[in-house]
């Protein structure tokens, strides 16, 4: 039997990092949230848990994004639990790094298919099943401007975000839809860090005027702004949040 909530979010990669950021603060905004995850069940139950603890309404749902029948899962278990959907963050994402004369083939359809796919299929799952005056909140990232070598693949999945951003925001328009993305720069989470030197984080960090990293809080709060009333004009747009670096 359904739940009927004022506000119901389906937050993508939401076990942790940025989207679990996204998930506790939208839940302490009084919105139902699913937490989706692919692999990590445990920490997608802590957010659950912490989301309960509060007063909050949230349940955790497994699905992999670069496969085509997930977004209709989540959006299911939505509907059946919560009553139905008014929110979607595109959170969920990976990352991985190469010169493109050495980015192999698996790794270029890795990427795409969640990075590129599966955005593409939470937008048009939403376009068809959010309802009217909802919000879809994908994610970008700053180095779409930076140009930085070994980016170019993960860059171009982000600059198609992007552009699907602009256009569906157009056609969702008539709904009262509205269709924004976030870029974040380097944000102090587990992907960004895996893999860098302390000298590393440290030269990154200090490309912000404000000579630090983000934080998963700093990007949660502007999807919150994004998902609420106060965002009504703010439609078809990329808002880079990287503390200046670009």
């Amino acid at each position: 039997m359904s739940r009927d909530f004022k506000k119901v979010a389906i937050v993508t990669g939401a076990s942790k990092g940025i989207g679990a950021a996204i998930a506790l603060r939208l839940a302490r905004d009084g919105i139902a949230v699913v937490v989706n995850y692919a692999r990590a069940s445990e920490a997608a139950e802590q957010i659950v848990s912490a989301i309960e603890a509060e007063g909050g309404a949230a349940i955790a749902m497994q699905a992999d994004i670069s496969l085509p029948e997930a977004m209709p899962a989540l959006f299911d278990a939505a509907t059946q639990t919560f009553g139905g959907v008014d929110i979607l963050v595109n959170n969920a994402g990976m990352m991985t790094l190469s010169p493109i004369a050495q980015y192999d083939d698996a790794m270029f359809e890795a990427l795409v298919a969640v990075n590129f796919a599966g955005v593409f299929r939470g937008m048009r799952e939403g376009a068809r099943r959010l309802r009217d005056g909802g919000r879809i909140i994908s994610f970008s990232s700053s180095v779409v401007g930076l140009y930085q070598p070994g980016y170019g693949i993960y860059a171009a999945t982000k600059a198609a975000v992007e552009a699907m951003t602009h256009i569906l925001a157009k056609e969702l328009g008539s709904r009262r839809i509205t269709v924004n993305a976030i870029a974040p720069g380097p944000v102090e989470t587990e992907l960004f860090m895996t893999g860098k030197s302390e000298a590393q984080v440290a030269a990154i960090a200090a490309m912000s005027p404000l000579g630090r990293l983000g934080q998963p809080d700093d990007i949660a709060g502007l999807a919150a702004f994004l998902a609420g009333p106060d965002s009504d004009w703010i439609n078809g747009q990329v808002i880079r949040a990287n503390g200046g670096v670009i």
